[in-house]
């Protein structure tokens, strides 16, 4: 496929901003048609996969009005789209080299229902099969991340990502010990001894315990969040509140827009399973759709290393902690 023009980005990054504003004010505004002494009855929910899977009729509202604005706009380009993906009978990646949107309509469905404010839309957009435009919208927060591709990373369009700036601060020297550690605990909760979910809370622990705890293992890491939405994980980690995030089994829409902004940040994004040799092996992007992911917030250089330097010392310790997860795509 050809490269887009610098105008063409330009174009569709301004599109994309106010497709993302308007379509979480239809979130805000069915949340608080939730809340408050006149709010109407409120309709069940339907359960999707599991308990902690929750969809409401707002997800499909709010993705097919997003669908309606860009096959008008540009009619073109291919739509993937969180809810009517997963209606679909095939687990295949859909991504390729054509001008692509990749958009969740409701990342953090879990806090929506219980108004819990780490909510958002989540709008990508995809060109050659890189991620190149990223717009997240958290309208109970009203933070709008923003990025595209040579333009830099923004919050509110006006404050340039990282929060902190001139200069900003390197990696701890002892990390994970000193970072901000984020993690969610995902969808699959079955109780197996080797399980995914087994697995996370090992590595949970691992980085959450005393230096030279758990067999040396442990990172000793400032603190621990979940915020109930990958997508919101990744906006904190290029806003700079978080250092590490590790996560298995989001698909393209949960990362794709997260993706961009952490990157024109200058943050890493890399696999989340560690490799045979975490000493020695290579530090290479992580690939859309391998639903793996860790990602290290932009780092300053210290008197020692380059930022990038002290975030692949990062990588490394984080995958000295943890175990590999398994979340390969159905059918792969």
């Amino acid at each position: 496929m050809p490269q887009l023009s610098r105008e063409e980005l330009d174009d569709i990054y301004a599109f994309a901003i106010n497709l993302g504003t308007s379509a979480g004010k239809i979130l805000l505004d069915a949340a608080k048609s939730r809340y408050g002494d006149d709010r109407p009855e409120e309709r069940a929910h339907i359960e999707k996969e599991n308990a902690v899977d929750l969809v409401t009729q707002t997800d499909e509202d709010v993705e097919a009005y997003v669908k309606s604005q860009i096959a008008q706009k540009y009619p073109s380009h291919k739509f993937v789209g969180e809810e009517t993906y997963s209606k679909g009978a095939s687990r295949d990646y859909l991504i390729n080299e054509e001008p692509t949107w990749c958009v969740d309509p409701l990342d953090g469905t879990v806090n929506y229902i219980h108004l819990f404010p780490m909510f958002c839309v989540s709008i990508g957009f995809i060109a050659n099969g890189k991620a190149t435009i990223g717009v997240i919208y958290a309208p109970f927060l009203d933070q709008l991340f923003s990025a595209c591709v040579g333009r830099g990373s923004w919050l509110n369009e006006t404050q340039p990502l990282p929060l902190v700036r001139n200069p900003v601060p390197p990696l701890p020297v002892t990390a994970p010990s000193g970072c901000i550690f984020s993690c969610e605990w995902g969808k699959d909760r079955r109780d197996r001894p080797d399980g995914n979910m087994h697995r996370k809370v090992e590595s949970f622990v691992n980085m959450a315990a005393e230096i030279g705890g758990r067999g040396g293992k442990g990172g000793m890491v400032h603190g621990v969040r979940s915020l109930g939405s990958a997508t919101m994980d990744l906006a904190y980690t290029a806003m700079g509140a978080f250092d590490i995030w590790w996560e298995g089994g989001c698909w393209e829409w949960d990362v794709a827009a997260g993706i961009c902004i952490l990157q024109e940040a200058g943050g890493l994004v890399t696999g989340a399973n560690p490799p045979e040799n975490p000493a020695t092996a290579p530090i290479e992007e992580a690939r859309l759709g391998s639903r793996l992911y860790l990602a290290i917030r932009p780092a300053g250089p210290s008197p020692t290393e380059s930022g990038r330097q002290g975030q692949e010392r990062t990588v490394r310790e984080v995958w000295r902690r943890v175990r590999d997860l398994d979340y390969s795509r159905p059918g792969a």
